[in-house]
């Protein structure tokens, strides 16, 4: 086996390794590195197909593995700072909403959440307005029967971007680093929530 040939196995060990793994930000460091082996392979044998083959993948390997970097910084930068959820747009679908519907009912099944746009809201059962901004319904992908624990209902016309639960669960499992900070973040808007609720408890009801 001479060296040229060696490349060519290296390129087809680095392109197998890839696809064996299931976290996304070594996956695509693992497949952009195959690319750049196997176009040199092609390039040494002369054949253009394996070239444009690989040149083909590496924008679409490098730009998923800048989104997945950028998603994980900014998690954690939510997470350590103003618990902000902006960096879940791309990967919510926006919905509209008129006055006096429901959005989900209090012991309903739990499979999406949501963040504010416009419009205003409520969640009756905990006397709580909600308005461009806010999140809600994040919490019931933690509950252990995934069920809601009150009602959201809009009181005036706007939008709301909605992300499934499966979703969030697919970023996690791509990235566990990403599952760790979005459970950090969550606690702490939990902790949050909890810490004004007994706030606005007057002193003579405890």
């Amino acid at each position: 086996m001479n060296w040229v040939e060696a490349i060519g196995y290296a390129g087809t060990v680095l392109t197998v390794a890839s696809s064996a793994m299931s976290t996304m930000i070594p996956l695509r460091i693992v497949a952009l590195t195959a690319s750049c082996v196997v176009i040199t392979y092609g390039l040494m044998i002369g054949s253009m197909p394996v070239v444009l083959t690989e040149m083909i993948q590496i924008p679409f390997n490098a730009w998923r593995l800048f989104q997945m970097v950028r998603l994980v910084k900014d998690v954690e930068k939510a997470a350590s700072g103003d618990l902000a959820l902006d960096w879940l747009k791309p990967f919510g679908k926006a919905r509209q909403f008129k006055a006096g519907q429901v959005i989900f009912r209090m012991g309903d099944e739990a499979s999406e959440m949501f963040t504010i746009e416009s419009g205003r809201f409520r969640i009756p059962e905990h006397d709580v307005d909600l308005g461009p901004g806010d999140v809600v319904g994040e919490l019931g992908m933690l509950a252990p029967d995934n069920r809601r624990t009150g009602s959201l209902v809009c009181i005036e016309s706007g939008h709301a971007l909605c992300l499934a639960y499966s979703e969030v669960k697919q970023l996690y499992y791509q990235n566990p680093e990403f599952g760790f900070y979005f459970l950090k973040l969550t606690s702490e808007r939990l902790f949050q929530h909890a810490g004004r609720s007994a706030a606005s408890v007057p002193a003579d009801a405890v």
